[in-house]
């Protein structure tokens, strides 16, 4: 194991820290362990799927439909000799 030291913490932070920890039942040094561990391990989660997501965000307020514009035909590839 080894320690680290965090300066410049905001006092505001700290007591919310604090808060925390007791309503934990642990110390603020355990409840500091706990929440980079979660914080780390979240990081590790496989990337979500875009459409997935999109579908969740929107899902709530009753999706959305787009309309999509015509498809044209395809247009000649460039001569590139």
């Amino acid at each position: 194991m080894t320690n680290i030291t965090i300066r410049n913490l905001d006092s505001d932070v700290k007591t919310r820290l604090r808060v925390r920890a007791a309503e934990h039942h642990r110390s603020m040094e355990e409840e500091v362990r706990i929440i980079l561990r979660d914080a780390l391990n979240d990081e590790q989660t496989a990337p979500r799927d875009l459409a997935q997501f999109t579908r969740e965000c929107f899902a709530p307020l009753g999706g959305v439909e787009l309309e999509l514009p015509p498809r044209g035909s395809m247009r000649e590839p460039p001569d590139f000799s």
